[in-house]
C-alpha cells in the first residue's frame, strides 16, 4: 500500500504576547523579547498513514491533535519538519471554517466547492444532493449567519463527502450535530472506508475512534506518546489519565486508596482464561491510612477496553452494610456462571468514602481474556439454537 499521509519530524510554534494592552507594548517596545513567550503546539511529530487506512488522534484537551490536523491538512505550516499528502483532501476542522457569513447557504456550498478543488459544473452536478444530505433545504437561501452550530456542520460536511475526497480530515466539530446526523456522517464515513478512502479523525469518543480506527496516535503537550493499534492506544491514553489522577490527589498514608487487586479464575476446565460458565472472584485491597472509616463502599466494573462496561457492582449494592476499619482491609466479590462473549476485558475498581467522595480509581486494575464458541459475537456469551420452516 502507497502513503497517502507522511508526517516528518513536523514541530510547531506559536509566539504568546503576554503584553495585552496598547501600554504594555509601548513600554515593552525596543525589548523584543519581553512581553512574548513561546508555545511549542507540537514537537518532532513522525507517523504515516497507508492509503485506505483510518487513523484517530487522541488526547487531552490542548495536546496538540487540532493543530496537527490542521497542519496535515495545509492551513497552517510546521515550523520545522514536513507534511506530504498524496490526493484531494476534504478537511471539516473548524465551525463554519470556508464560509463567509453574509453569504446564503447555495452561495456557500458554492465558495467552499471551489476551495476544496471543484469546478462549477462538478458543484452543479451534486448540488441537489449535498442540500438533501445536509437536511436544511428550507434556509439553503438563508444567509449562514443565521444559522444554528448544527446547521453549519450540516452544510459543511455534506460539502465535504461531495468534494470525492481521497483524504478526509474531521475534527470534533461532529459532536456539535444532533444524533440522527452524527450517525449519517458516521455512516458515510464507513462507506468512504469500504472504498478505500483515507481519513484522519479527531475524537474525545472513546467509541467513535475504536469502532472506526484501525491505527491511532496518542499526543500529549504535542508529543506523540504512542502510535499503533487503536485498542492499545486507548488503552496508553487512559494509563496516562491515570497518572495524572495519582499525581493530582497525592496518595498518601493519610487518606484511603485501594492498594492491590488480584483475580481468581475457576472453571470445569482449568486454566486462567475465562470459559462459559466460569466462577470469578476479584481481591480488592484497600487502606484507610491514619483514620478510622465508617462509611464506605468499594466497586468494580468489567470493561472492553474501549470503556464500554459489561458488568459492574458494589458492596452498597450487594447488600453489605459498611463496618468502621483502619489499615487494611479485603474486600472479595464472587462472580458464579460468568458468560462474557469472546474478548479482552478490564476490572476498573472504585474505592469510595463519605467523607472524600470516589477518593480513589483504579482503570484497568486487572486485565484478563474471555473465549467462547465461535458461534457468537458480542460481549455476552449465551446459548442458542436456529429453526427453519418454509413459509407459504
Amino acid at each position: 500500500m502507497s502513503v497517502a499521509v507522511h508526517v516528518d519530524d513536523v514541530s510547531k510554534r506559536f509566539v504568546l504576547r503576554k503584553d495585552k494592552s496598547i501600554k504594555e507594548r509601548l513600554f515593552s517596545f525596543g525589548n523584543a523579547g519581553r512581553g512574548k513567550e513561546d508555545f511549542w503546539a507540537l514537537r518532532d511529530v513522525s507517523f504515516d498513514v497507508e492509503q485506505g487506512e483510518t487513523i484517530g488522534l487522541i488526547g487531552a484537551n490542548g495536546s496538540g491533535k487540532s493543530t496537527l490536523l490542521k497542519t496535515v491538512g495545509g492551513i497552517i505550516l510546521p515550523t520545522s519538519g514536513s507534511v506530504r499528502t498524496h490526493g484531494r483532501i476534504a478537511a471539516l476542522l473548524e465551525l463554519g471554517a470556508g464560509f463567509h457569513p453574509d453569504l446564503t447557504g447555495r452561495e456557500n456550498v458554492y465558495l467552499n466547492a471551489g476551495i476544496l478543488g471543484m469546478s462549477r459544473k462538478e458543484t452543479d452536478r451534486v448540488f441537489d444532493s449535498i442540500v438533501d444530505f445536509s437536511g436544511i433545504p428550507d434556509f439553503i437561501d438563508t444567509q449562514v449567519k443565521f444559522y444554528s452550530s448544527g446547521m453549519y456542520v450540516r452544510l459543511a460536511f455534506a460539502v465535504a463527502v461531495h468534494s470525492d475526497p481521497e483524504i478526509l480530515l474531521v475534527d470534533e466539530v461532529l459532536a456539535v450535530g444532533d444524533e440522527p446526523f452524527q450517525r449519517k456522517c458516521l455512516d458515510r464515513i464507513k462507506r468512504f472506508q469500504a472504498e478505500g478512502r483515507t481519513i484522519v479523525l479527531v475524537s474525545h469518543a472513546a467509541e467513535t475512534i475504536g469502532e472506526h480506527c484501525n491505527q491511532a496516535v496518542v499526543l500529549k503537550h504535542g508529543i506523540v506518546q504512542f502510535h499503533g493499534e487503536t485498542g492499545e492506544a486507548l488503552r496508553v491514553l487512559r494509563g496516562g489519565f491515570e497518572a495524572d489522577l495519582d499525581r493530582e490527589t497525592k496518595r498518601d498514608g493519610d487518606h484511603p486508596f485501594i492498594v492491590d487487586v488480584a483475580m481468581r479464575v475457576a472453571n470445569r476446565e482449568g486454566g486462567t482464561v475465562l470459559k462459559p460458565g466460569s466462577r470469578v472472584e476479584f481481591d480488592v485491597d484497600v487502606d484507610s491510612g491514619d483514620r478510622e472509616l465508617a462509611d464506605w463502599t468499594v466497586g468494580i466494573g468489567i470493561e472492553t477496553p474501549l470503556g464500554h462496561v459489561v458488568y459492574g457492582t458494589n458492596t452498597l449494592l450487594l447488600g453489605a452494610v459498611p463496618t468502621a476499619f483502619s489499615g487494611r482491609r479485603r474486600v472479595t466479590f464472587a462472580l458464579d456462571d460468568v458468560n462474557l462473549g469472546i474478548g479482552h476485558y478490564q476490572l476498573r475498581t472504585t474505592f469510595t468514602t463519605t467523607a472524600y467522595g470516589r477518593y480513589d480509581e483504579r482503570a484497568a486494575a486487572v486485565e484478563f481474556d474471555a473465549v467462547t464458541a465461535s458461534s457468537s459475537i458480542g460481549d455476552i456469551w449465551v446459548t442458542a439454537q436456529q429453526t427453519q420452516v418454509p413459509l407459504p
